[in-house]
């Protein structure tokens, strides 16, 4: 599946999206491909099983030509809150009315940290550590999905 790359010039829809764009390329058009089904997938290497956040070459050993021994593979989807920041004003306009929101990176049960909101109830600072899992905000009128993470409260 290829994703395009999608601006407000291309959408062709009423719908306005006020926020920065995704940056979907060459290189990131499967993960993004991967959320749109509900997946959030990890660069794996074929060899050992490594998995990577962003895509890179598996640093355990010699890579193929072209990465040819990585792969897109799904993930759990699960892991712990590593830390967060809690944003009081919008660096952008578009996201005036969503403050204060919460941002996080989260360590994968993989391994990979990667870096989201946090959807669902606000974190504590009692909270880092915590378990937490993926959740999708589906924007199909203009071709992404995006991830966020809630707490699994219990």
């Amino acid at each position: 599946m290829t994703m395009a790359t999608t601006t407000p010039e291309t959408t062709g829809t009423a719908a306005a999206w006020n926020k920065p764009w995704p940056s979907i390329d060459h290189d990131s058009e499967e993960f993004w491909a991967g959320l749109a089904r509900h997946e959030l997938l990890l660069w794996t290497c074929r060899t050992c099983g490594a998995q990577y956040w962003p895509k890179t070459y598996c640093v355990r050993h010699e890579n193929e030509p072209w990465a040819a021994n990585m792969s897109w593979q799904p993930s759990s989807g699960r892991g712990r809150l590593f830390c967060y920041n809690t944003h009081h004003w919008a660096f952008h306009p578009g996201f005036k009315d969503e403050v204060p929101y919460y941002y996080a990176l989260v360590e994968l049960d993989e391994g990979p940290l990667i870096s989201a909101t946090v959807s669902g109830r606000p974190p504590r600072p009692e909270d880092v550590g915590s378990a937490v899992r993926v959740t999708y905000e589906d924007h199909p009128e203009h071709g992404f999905t995006l991830p966020h993470f809630e707490l699994i409260d219990g």
